[in-house]
């Protein structure tokens, strides 16, 4: 197994969205924001060569949209995905898994590309994973979330035949509470969380003695890891506050590499115990493990 960082892109989002309740006299120390209260964000994507899979977790936002609609998201940075994955030798063409952590339009956007008029997929030859309860969540979603499942993002999916949807897991308990989980693949495990919104898969892999899990929204940068720093964007904010009390507590015994899609800065850390609570250690990459 070789993984790979993939960058999708960067792009900005309000700094108070991104932190809820926390006074930007506070998460602006970490995330400086523009003259716009913008912060500059990743859309760090995961590629994993696993035999004769390519997998690749999440895809950007993708390049589909009109000038308005990326005109609010301040796009910006040399990175896009084709770009990323030609500097490792591969094609979207190559991809054999396409795995949506959840169906926002920057985690899914790139799935779906236009030729002329018509919508297809960007990666021909992959089978698109989500699970059923998400999609059935995102393809009928409230009115709050509505603006972030784009239908031009995920109905193609489905229309094209090589949408697959992971059976929702059963629960068990572990010391530190309930734990949703399910097996993908050799040596990669999807946890379920479902503050964000509903059952997002977060993949747990195991790659060179070491057990590295790709955060996705349940802690987007290293500028979360306090507890109380949970985005406006969460639709059960006290589930995400339970979930990363968990997880962090979890990730820290057992020294898991936390790999972020979209702190712009910091792409792994391990996690230390601190007087204030459990923060990151250094930052490294993948390629330093």
């Amino acid at each position: 197994m070789q993984l790979y960082s993939v960058n999708a892109g960067n792009f900005k989002l309000d700094g108070g969205a991104m932190f809820g309740v926390v006074p930007k006299s506070i998460w602006n120390r970490s995330n400086p924001a523009d003259e716009n209260n913008m912060c500059s964000w990743s859309m760090r994507c995961l590629l994993i060569e696993d035999g004769d899979r390519l997998i690749l977790i999440d895809n950007g936002m993708g390049d589909k949209q009109d000038a308005k609609f990326f005109g609010h998201y301040y796009l910006h940075g040399n990175d896009t995905l084709e770009k990323s994955l030609a500097a490792h030798g591969f094609t979207p063409d190559d991809i054999t898994d396409v795995f949506l952590t959840h169906l926002h339009f920057d985690h899914c956007g790139g799935s779906i590309k236009k030729e002329g008029d018509t919508l297809v997929p960007a990666f021909k030859n992959a089978i698109f994973w989500s699970n059923e309860a998400h999609w059935d969540w995102a393809t009928n979603p409230n009115e709050r979330e509505k603006a972030s499942f784009l239908k031009e993002n995920i109905l193609p999916i489905e229309a094209s035949g090589q949408l697959s949807l992971i059976n929702t897991p059963e629960s068990h308990f572990t010391k530190n509470g309930l734990l949703h989980t399910a097996s993908f693949a050799n040596n990669i495990d999807i946890r379920f969380v479902h503050g964000h919104t509903e059952k997002m898969m977060l993949p747990q892999i195991h790659y060179k003695g070491h057990t590295i899990v790709y955060m996705a929204d349940l802690l987007p940068s290293v500028g979360h890891l306090p507890l109380p720093y949970v985005m406006s964007y969460d639709m059960f904010p006290l589930t995400t506050l339970h979930e990363k009390k968990s997880f962090l507590q979890e990730a820290f015994e057992n020294q898991y590499v936390l790999f972020f899609e979209h702190d712009a800065v910091h792409e792994c850390v391990k996690l230390v115990q601190t007087e204030k609570g459990i923060r990151a250690g250094a930052a490294f990459t993948l390629a330093d493990l």
